[in-house]
């Protein structure tokens, strides 16, 4: 059994790579579409690159969770942990080497996704196989699964103008028009 829960966070971590990858382009690739702003990047700020490990992770988890749900527990609080693994891990890393090197650097930025997806993964599989946690507190990992979902439409839209929603390239926040 933990065998195959293996086997889906392993799956999770390649479809999450390749999809987010391909979510990094799909904006410019519909015309700047504005509701596909909703999921894919629409800037090169950080806040929009953490949707594309959020938005693919949750994509996934959609149909794991068909496969798994009954030989695994905690399913919503290890998906909301790996989650939070990677808003947490991809700016802190990005902060942390510009301020060492001065400088932005794809090849980093991208080993940053890498590292934030792995890490979420393997912290998801550890969850759902330890011991059922409360019935609250998987529902307060539901919720705040989707709150954060709702937060990364809501500041796509809407962002503030923070350092973490601006566009590295232009100086711009939000869908540029």
């Amino acid at each position: 059994m933990e065998k195959k829960i293996l086997y889906w966070q392993i799956a999770g971590m390649v479809f999450i790579l390749f999809v987010g990858s391909f979510m990094h382009f799909l904006f410019e690739l519909t015309g700047n579409w504005s509701p596909v702003g909703a999921i894919a990047a629409v800037n090169e700020s950080i806040w929009e690159h953490l949707k594309l490990g959020y938005w693919p992770l949750v994509f996934f988890a959609l149909i794991e969770y068909k496969f798994i749900k009954e030989e695994v527990n905690n399913f919503f609080l290890a998906k909301f942990i790996s989650v939070l693994s990677i808003i947490v891990i991809i700016p802190v890393f990005f902060y942390s080497y510009t301020a060492i090197l001065g400088e932005h650097m794809l090849l980093l930025d991208m080993i940053s996704f890498i590292l934030a997806i792995v890490v979420g993964q393997l912290l998801s599989y550890k969850i759902l196989t330890k011991s059922s946690y409360s019935d609250l507190t998987l529902l307060l990992s539901l919720i705040g699964l989707i709150t954060i979902g709702v937060i990364f439409v809501l500041f796509t839209y809407l962002p503030p103008h923070l350092p973490l929603f601006q566009d590295s390239l232009t100086g711009l926040y939000g869908i540029p028009y």
